[in-house]
């Protein structure tokens, strides 16, 4: 599949990517690059931030389009899409560069992920530090807010960790070691290729989400209360998943890798068989695992699980994301260059 190419925005590698509710769409860069395109690809304003440091995270205000946050380094700026030039507001809470910033549907509260793995929560209305999430022992790399839950974020991280936080709180809810959620035999193929968690996104439910690694798995969880369970694990890539994006329909997702492929998944027909599973199913499943791990539907490698779509991108991916302008939906992919791909999908 041959990709359009969105140029002229950069002049270094593109590392992050955001649309507006609107579908106009934000890309960060090294140097400090921030660029505004059109739905047609065509870059609207060019700035380069305070301090020029690396673009690593941009989102848009969930309730405002023109309101736009911008990770670099350790600082964060907030600027209105209308005059890119100066900073509405500046944070410098974080101690280490951020890796990602989250934003929860009520647009009350920014999450910024950091190296030091720590979570700083700021309160958007008074514009002060409100919390600080400290219990990843390596790179936080990810963090999400779950849609209908603003008080609920997820994250991950290079401890192979994944955690469940309610904001009210600086503990985690849940806690979950990939490595350890593992089969020994294949904790020893592991040591050369450790399930690091590099991305993370949640389905439009809030239920669902999934996590990108370093073994090149893709993992599926569910939440139920105050916990989350891993309800399927699939080889998706042959090297690392960098990033991982739920799509506004349901139980479809897009995976970029390290392998240079952009993959788009639909697992809604895997989703039915997951509701509402009682123990004695679980029970009976877990039971499974352990008396036949080769042949059971219910293996770590997870039932058989196919892509819909596979483009072979080429390049390492750094961010996707996905805008859908008058019907027609497209996968937008940052890589190592200085432009943006962009795939159409049916």
């Amino acid at each position: 599949m041959m990709a359009k190419k969105w140029t002229n925005g950069h002049s270094s590698s593109v590392l992050s990517l955001n649309v507006s509710k609107d579908g106009i769409l934000v890309s960060g860069a090294e140097g400090g690059e921030l660029t505004i395109w059109d739905a047609e690809g065509n870059p609207l304003e060019c700035v380069r931030l305070q301090k020029a440091d690396d673009v690593t995270s941009v989102v848009f205000s969930p309730t405002c389009s023109r309101r736009l946050y911008a990770s670099h380094g350790e600082f964060i700026s907030m600027l209105d899409t209308r005059c890119l030039k100066e900073p509405v507001e500046c944070f410098h809470v974080n101690e280490e560069e951020i890796n990602c910033l989250s934003i929860n549907e009520t647009d009350s509260f920014l999450a910024a992920a950091d190296d030091s793995g720590a979570i700083k929560i700021i309160d958007l209305k008074s514009k002060n530090l409100s919390r600080c999430l400290q219990r990843h022992s390596n790179i936080c790399v990810s963090t999400a807010f779950r849609p209908q839950r603003p008080q609920s974020l997820l994250s991950c991280g290079l401890d192979m960790k994944v955690m469940m936080w309610n904001l009210q709180k600086t503990r985690p809810q849940w806690v979950m070691n990939l490595q350890e959620e593992e089969p020994v035999e294949e904790r020893i193929g592991q040591l050369l290729n450790p399930p690091l968690v590099h991305s993370l996104s949640v389905s439009s439910c809030g239920n669902v989400f999934g996590c990108g690694a370093g073994d090149g798995k893709i993992r599926l969880f569910r939440v139920t209360g105050a916990k989350f369970e891993q309800e399927v694990a699939f080889k998706g890539h042959s090297l690392s998943v960098s990033q991982i994006f739920f799509l506004p329909e349901m139980y479809c997702f897009i995976t970029g890798g390290n392998d240079g492929k952009v993959l788009l998944w639909d697992v809604s027909s895997e989703i039915g068989k997951w509701k509402s599973p009682n123990k004695a199913i679980r029970k009976k499943k877990n039971a499974i695992k352990k008396a036949d791990k080769m042949n059971s539907e219910y293996t770590n490698e997870g039932p058989s699980i196919s892509p819909k779509l596979t483009i072979e991108h080429g390049e390492k991916v750094n961010w996707i994301s996905y805008v859908s302008i008058n019907g027609s939906k497209r996968i937008l992919v940052a890589d190592p260059s200085s432009h943006i791909s962009v795939y159409p999908i049916s």
